[in-house]
This record gives C-alpha cells, sequence and structure tokens, in this order.
C-alpha cells in the first residue's frame, strides 16, 4: 500500500527540483520534523503567517520571537534552514540544501484535503524523516518485525491521500497557481494566544 506514497514523493521531488521528498499528513508537522531535526538556539517567525508555526515553537519549547518581514510565496524560518513553503507551487523552486515544507491543504494549489510534504538533500535526511513520520518505523515491513530504534510520530500521509494526489497532480501542473504573500495573512501578534 506505501508504494503509492513513495510514487507521489518521487512525483512531488521531481515537480521542485528536489533530491527527495517525505509526505507528511500535514505542513505543519513536516516542520515540527525538521525543527526536531536539526538543534537550534532561537527561531524566527513572520508576523504574518499561520498560527500554527509559532504555535509549534511553543509546543517544542523552543526560544523565538515575531519579526516584520514581508515575504512572497515562502519564508524561511529564521535560524534554520527549514522553508516555510506551504503556498509555493512552482516547478524546480527547491532551494538547494534547504528543508522545504510543503501543503497540500484544501486552500492549496494541489488540493488533497490534507497533506504535506518536506523536500530535503540527502538520503539521510530521507531516511531519518521517513521513520520519525512513520512512528519510527520502516512502512514497507511489519513493525512487530522491527526493532525499533528511532523515536518516531504519527506524522505520515496515508496512501488514499497519496493516491489521490497522483490522480490530481498533472491537473495542477498545468495549471497556473494563485501567489501568496504575507498580505494574505492577518497579523498574529495580535491575538491574545501570542500576547
Amino acid at each position: 500500500m506505501f508504494k503509492k506514497v513513495a510514487e507521489f514523493e518521487q512525483k512531488i521531488a521531481k515537480f521542485y527540483g528536489a533530491p527527495y521528498a517525505v509526505a507528511t499528513d500535514c505542513c505543519t508537522h513536516a516542520i515540527e520534523l525538521c525543527l526536531r531535526l536539526e538543534p537550534l538556539e532561537c527561531a524566527t517567525c513572520p508576523k504574518n503567517t499561520y498560527l500554527s508555526i509559532p504555535m509549534t515553537f511553543q509546543k517544542l519549547n523552543l526560544d523565538w520571537f515575531f519579526v516584520d518581514e514581508k515575504w512572497e510565496d515562502h519564508y524561511q524560518i529564521g535560524g534554520t534552514r527549514i522553508i516555510d513553503a506551504a503556498v509555493l507551487w512552482k516547478e524546480n523552486s527547491y532551494i538547494k540544501n534547504s528543508l522545504m515544507c510543503l501543503s497540500f491543504q484544501f486552500r492549496k494549489h494541489l488540493s488533497l484535503g490534507r497533506g504535506g510534504a518536506i523536500l530535503c538533500s540527502s538520503k539521510e535526511e530521507y531516511d531519518w524523516f521517513k521513520k520519525a513520520s512513520y512512528d519510527g518505523r520502516d512502512p514497507d515491513q511489519p513493525w512487530a518485525e522491527q526493532n525499533i530504534d528511532q523515536l518516531g510520530y504519527h506524522y505520515y500521509m496515508t496512501p488514499e491521500t497519496a493516491q489521490l494526489g497522483l490522480d490530481k497532480i498533472d491537473n495542477a501542473i498545468s495549471k497556473e497557481p494563485r501567489k501568496w504573500c504575507w498580505k494574505d495573512y492577518p497579523d498574529i501578534t495580535n491575538m491574545e494566544i501570542f500576547k
């Protein structure tokens, strides 16, 4: 069943021009996995973004602060090599050596209802993200037959979502995407949760 997920990952990696893609259940969890892979001292986040990003910083008990950044299509989480590319749909747009996180939420260009991916540059990163997103296990073997040696999270993309992505990707590639920027998001520093 998970061959469909691998096929979807390969198509997404090829479209963006990335060496590897790991499908996840959402972009927020993709970003969380990236933050778990590489320790950091302090992160920054645009004040005009989706609220799950700073909430993830809080969940992980990170030092972080808001910045006033005017971004288009994507932004880098300051202090990291993580790119929040949730709204980016552009061929060959992978930024070399970054961890680019994508969204396939229902409002995005490739609308799957839910889903995300991490674009990465090495097989080691791919292997770590694959296991981390799938409860620390290799999805190609029954879990009870494995000696799990890595902490994992239940953040994987289902085969059904991957199949939907495979069914819709050619149409998404043929259509012009909407352009997104910081103006599409409110200033979330005004929200009580972030005061």
